[in-house]
Parts: structure tokens; C-alpha cells; sequence
């Protein structure tokens, strides 16, 4: 049994880390609007607000949304702006504390072992050092600190008990390893979490972190959007496209089009010399947009009116 160390052990920058470049100074939320429109990511009032709350105060930020409204390229802009490195924990279902924090490697300890077999001396404190711990990125996000985006992903993924282990990091940035003793990350690194509302997260994880809802963008922001990540393509065509896809998203498919699928779906369309939305070629490229056969199989019955109400619309 390994003897626990009662001691506070704080982890210190790699020298990788400390030649990560200074973050831009944020000093209000329309300086995150600038930081993460240099990333070609558009950021709505509310979304940038929440965003300088939790760089300005140390919170954690929990966002929500449908999948494919942006939420994960939050965190990939911000990293990149900054300059701090994106540490992300992907969740699913079964995911537990050896695959997010930290696990043993067992094999070198074995090696070692054979290694002063017949010396005799006291190896205990020498198995359980951190040159054998293999980190995870939580465990990493907490060494790195405010040098560090730290991304929970579809944290609604994970079950309860994933959950309740995540509470120590999220209110006091420190975990605690029995062998070691208390981790605590030297400055408290950006964490965001998110979540496809798959299931109800709960009030204890909520009550630490701000919180803020990501909408399906209006048509016409997410014209912008779509120009903004692919700005050679033809403005009718995206005007169309976003028209077409903002209606999809009120038909209750069962897969309903993020933004992403728009951005495909215009450069598929563009690929094929198009410069306006046609209902042949529409329904040729459906499966760029639409990622279930019965969502296609409806939509296509109804195509040719989506695609003459995005025309008029956009005359």
C-alpha cells in the first residue's frame, strides 16, 4: 500500500510553456469580440461578455447550445488569440478519473523495481515521485495554469459520478493525488465547459461556473459567419444556403444543421461552379448538410419550395 504524503505540491511551467507567447491584454468584452474575430470566430454581445467574466474573474464558463452552434471553437478561438495552450478533455459515456487526471506508469516502476531489487533501500517515496506520473489533461491543465485553455467537452456525456469529481477542480483548482498529496495549479488556468443538454447537468456543477446559451444564428449572421471562414465564395449562394438552413433547422429533423454543415454545404455547392442555389444541385449535395437518411428523405420532398423561398428572399 502506498503511503500517503501529507504535503501542498504545486506544479511549475515546462520550459515549452514559458515560451508561450503573452496573451493580448482584456480589458472588456469587446476585446474578446476583437480577440476571437481574428480568429474569423463572430461572437455575439452575450457570448463575448460571458467570456471576459471568466477570464476577468477565474470562473469557469459553461456553455450550452445545439450541437454544431459553435461552442467548442469558443475555446479553440481563445486559445489561439491568447496564445495559451488548448488542453481538451473529450467526455463520454464511461470516462473516468485514470483517463481525465492521471495514471501510474506502472511499467517503469517495474523496471525500477528490478532495477534496486537487490540493493535493499527504500524505494516507496522513489515509485510514487511525479517523473512516474503520466498526466491527463486535467492534470495538465492544472500544472500549466492561466498558461492554459482548459476544454471540458460535452461534459453531459459523463455520468454523475464523473461529474461530482469534477466539483474540487472547478471551485478550487487543485485535486488531490494519495501518493503525492495536494495539487494545486500555481494560477487558475481559463475552463469551459460544454454541453449538448443530452441530460441534465446538476445544480452543484452549475452553481460554479457562469453559464450562457449559444443560439442557432440569425440567417443573416451566419452569412457573416460562413464569409468570415470562407470569405472566396459567392454572396448569393451563401445568402441561399443560410436561408435554406435556417428553415431546415425549424422542421424538427432529428439531425438538425450546424454551422459547420452550412460552411460544407456552400463549398460543395461552390466546387461545383455554382454561384446560386439550384434545387437539382441542392438535392445532389443534400447529404453536406443533412447527416440522416430520413431527415433527407423528408427534406427532399419539400426542397424545391426551400430553395425558391431563399431565392425570393433574397431578391
Amino acid at each position: 500500500m502506498a503511503r500517503t504524503v501529507r504535503r501542498r505540491y504545486h506544479c511549475l511551467p515546462t520550459k515549452r510553456e514559458s515560451l508561450l507567447r503573452c496573451e493580448k491584454p482584456v480589458q472588456s468584452p469587446q476585446d474578446v469580440a476583437d480577440l476571437l474575430d481574428s480568429q474569423r470566430y463572430l461572437a455575439g454581445e452575450g457570448l463575448a461578455t460571458a467570456v471576459f467574466l471568466a477570464l476577468d474573474l477565474a470562473i469557469p464558463l459553461l456553455l450550452e447550445g445545439e450541437p454544431g452552434v459553435g461552442k467548442t471553437e469558443v475555446a479553440k478561438a481563445l486559445a489561439t488569440a491568447t496564445g495559451r495552450r488548448l488542453i481538451r478533455l473529450q467526455c463520454y459515456e464511461g470516462i473516468d478519473s485514470a483517463a481525465a487526471l492521471y495514471e501510474w506508469d506502472y511499467a517503469r516502476q517495474l523496471l525500477h523495481l528490478r532495477a534496486v531489487a537487490d540493493t535493499g533501500r527504500q524505494t516507496e517515496d522513489e515509485l510514487f515521485s511525479p517523473r512516474y506520473l503520466l498526466e491527463r489533461p486535467l492534470l495538465s491543465a492544472l500544472r500549466a495554469g492561466d498558461r492554459a485553455v482548459l476544454l471540458i467537452d460535452e461534459v453531459d456525456r459523463a455520468d454523475d459520478a464523473f461529474e461530482a469529481f469534477l466539483l474540487e477542480i472547478l471551485s478550487d483548482f487543485q485535486i488531490t493525488i494519495p501518493e503525492l498529496g495536494t495539487v494545486a495549479a500555481p494560477s487558475p488556468p481559463v475552463v469551459l465547459l460544454t454541453s449538448n443538454r443530452t441530460r441534465e447537468l446538476h445544480d452543484a456543477l452549475r452553481r460554479r461556473c457562469l453559464y450562457h446559451w449559444i443560439e442557432y444564428p440569425t440567417p443573416s449572421r451566419e452569412v457573416q459567419i460562413v464569409a468570415a471562414r470562407a470569405p472566396s465564395l459567392p454572396l448569393p449562394l451563401l445568402r441561399e444556403v443560410s436561408a435554406v438552413v435556417g428553415r431546415l433547422r425549424t422542421l424538427g429533423l432529428y439531425k438538425s444543421p450546424g454551422i459547420s454543415e452550412t460552411i460544407t454545404w456552400a463549398r460543395a455547392l461552390a466546387a461545383l461552379g455554382l454561384t446560386r442555389l439550384k434545387p437539382d444541385a441542392a438535392a445532389t449535395t443534400l447529404g453536406s448538410v443533412l447527416k440522416d437518411p430520413q431527415d433527407i428523405e423528408a427534406v427532399s420532398a419539400m426542397l424545391s419550395s426551400l430553395v425558391a423561398d431563399a431565392a425570393d428572399h433574397d431578391q
